[in-house]
């Protein structure tokens, strides 16, 4: 796998693909820089070999040119992130911005403007991303959250730079934590799979019944499966059109020895609502009316020993509706027990927006061993789907 370690970028100018797609507030104020911190280390690797950086990224999704989606909005904390002063440009493409990219002196560091302003970046279209590439001698892609997506600055440009790009620091460390619980895992492997609906992580949970020992199966989607196996489920959510897959996941996982762990009692409540009463009941016998917003104390010892016996633990989706504190006890305790077991020397892996939240929100992103910065990559990874943006620079 190669990376900007195999490169000595002096006197050269390193094209990297960036996710700088971060949330702004009403005042254009970068609320969230985690993924600016994340690029940190590769931009400053190019730095010190006595190369500079051109960084291209798209942020939100813009319909054409739009002050609202600039990225002059983030110079400011990019510079203060970084410690260096980064300079940029109203356009990425055209010979303003290759004039700017010639200007620029070993060390400098020139942000490019919003890729999404022009259409040909999610078309993949191979004209746009040649003209990106007159912009760098070596290609590096880091941008982890956009892999999954074949767009001309992180798939189609890397046909341009033979045997001259490479992961950044960053995307090679996700696929390495990745490939820690698919492929190079320390058994026990368990796989905490939470949310809302089953349908959007079957693919997920039938990729790595074969490669894990456990699946917690929390949130939301565990009420088709505690329904399929004949339990009282009141008004919670439950997806009756996937009530055959459920039982076929079952069926599966009992077929490749793995064992599929369902809360056995959960947090109740008459309404959907922090204010509503609450009661808390067998799992499986919910009373008419009301709905499991939260797994209950059964639950989460008896979830908590499954991760402590645990060398490897993949985290992707809450326990509750954590949102509401009257609720978030299921997945503190399950982000705790995760930490504690990381603390012994198990690995863990957080991907997916809610986890993400959930850990951020608890403070224990320092406790886990990696906290993943795409939610649709890593679940197309661990689909078992090959990334575009990957496949390219593997080439």
């Amino acid at each position: 796998m190669p990376t900007i370690n195999d490169f000595n970028f002096e006197n050269k100018k390193a094209l990297i693909r960036v996710d700088f797609n971060v949330p702004l507030d009403a005042d254009f104020k970068v609320t969230d820089a985690t993924r600016i911190e994340s690029a940190k280390p590769t931009i400053l690797k190019i730095l010190e070999d006595g190369g500079s950086c051109v960084l291209m990224s798209h942020l939100g999704r813009p319909k054409g040119v739009s002050a609202e989606f600039s990225l002059q909005h983030i110079v400011e904390t990019v510079s203060e992130i970084i410690g260096v002063q980064v300079k940029f440009i109203d356009d990425c493409v055209g010979e303003k911005v290759e004039q700017a990219v010639n200007e620029l002196e070993s060390g400098e560091i020139l942000l490019l403007e919003n890729l999404r302003f022009y259409d040909e970046e999610k078309k993949g279209d191979v004209d746009f991303a040649e003209q990106l590439s007159k912009l760098g001698d070596i290609y590096v892609n880091d941008a982890f959250g956009t892999a999954h997506r074949a767009h001309a600055s992180t798939t189609t440009i890397a046909q341009f730079f033979e045997g001259k790009k490479c992961f950044g620091l960053l995307l090679a460390k996700e696929i390495e934590s990745i490939n820690k619980v698919l492929k190079d895992s320390k058994k026990p492997v368990t796989a905490v799979i939470g949310g809302a609906k089953v349908s959007s992580k079957i693919d997920v949970i039938k990729n790595i019944i074969p490669k894990v020992d456990n699946i917690i199966i929390g949130g939301g989607m565990a009420f088709t499966f505690l329904k399929v196996k004949g339990g009282k489920i009141g008004s919670s959510l439950v997806e009756d059109d996937k009530l055959e897959l459920a039982q076929e996941i079952l069926n599966l996982a009992t077929n490749s020895g793995t064992r599929i762990h369902l809360p056995i009692d959960v947090i109740a409540a008459d309404a959907f609502s922090a204010d509503a009463n609450t009661q808390i009941v067998p799992a499986n016998e919910i009373p008419d009316g009301w709905m499991g917003l939260d797994v209950g104390p059964k639950t989460n010892v008896g979830f908590s020993f499954i991760i402590a016996e645990s060398q490897t633990i993949l985290w992707n989706g809450p326990l509750g509706v954590f949102e509401m504190p009257v609720f978030a006890n299921g997945t503190i305790e399950l982000g705790n027990a995760i930490a504690d077991a990381t603390d012994f020397g198990s690995f863990s892996l957080v991907g997916g927006g809610d986890s993400v939240a959930a850990v951020k929100q608890f403070n224990l992103q320092d406790r886990v061993s990696y906290v993943s910065t795409g939610g649709g990559a890593m679940l197309e990874m661990l689909e078992g789907k090959t990334l575009p943006g990957i496949e390219a620079i593997l080439k």
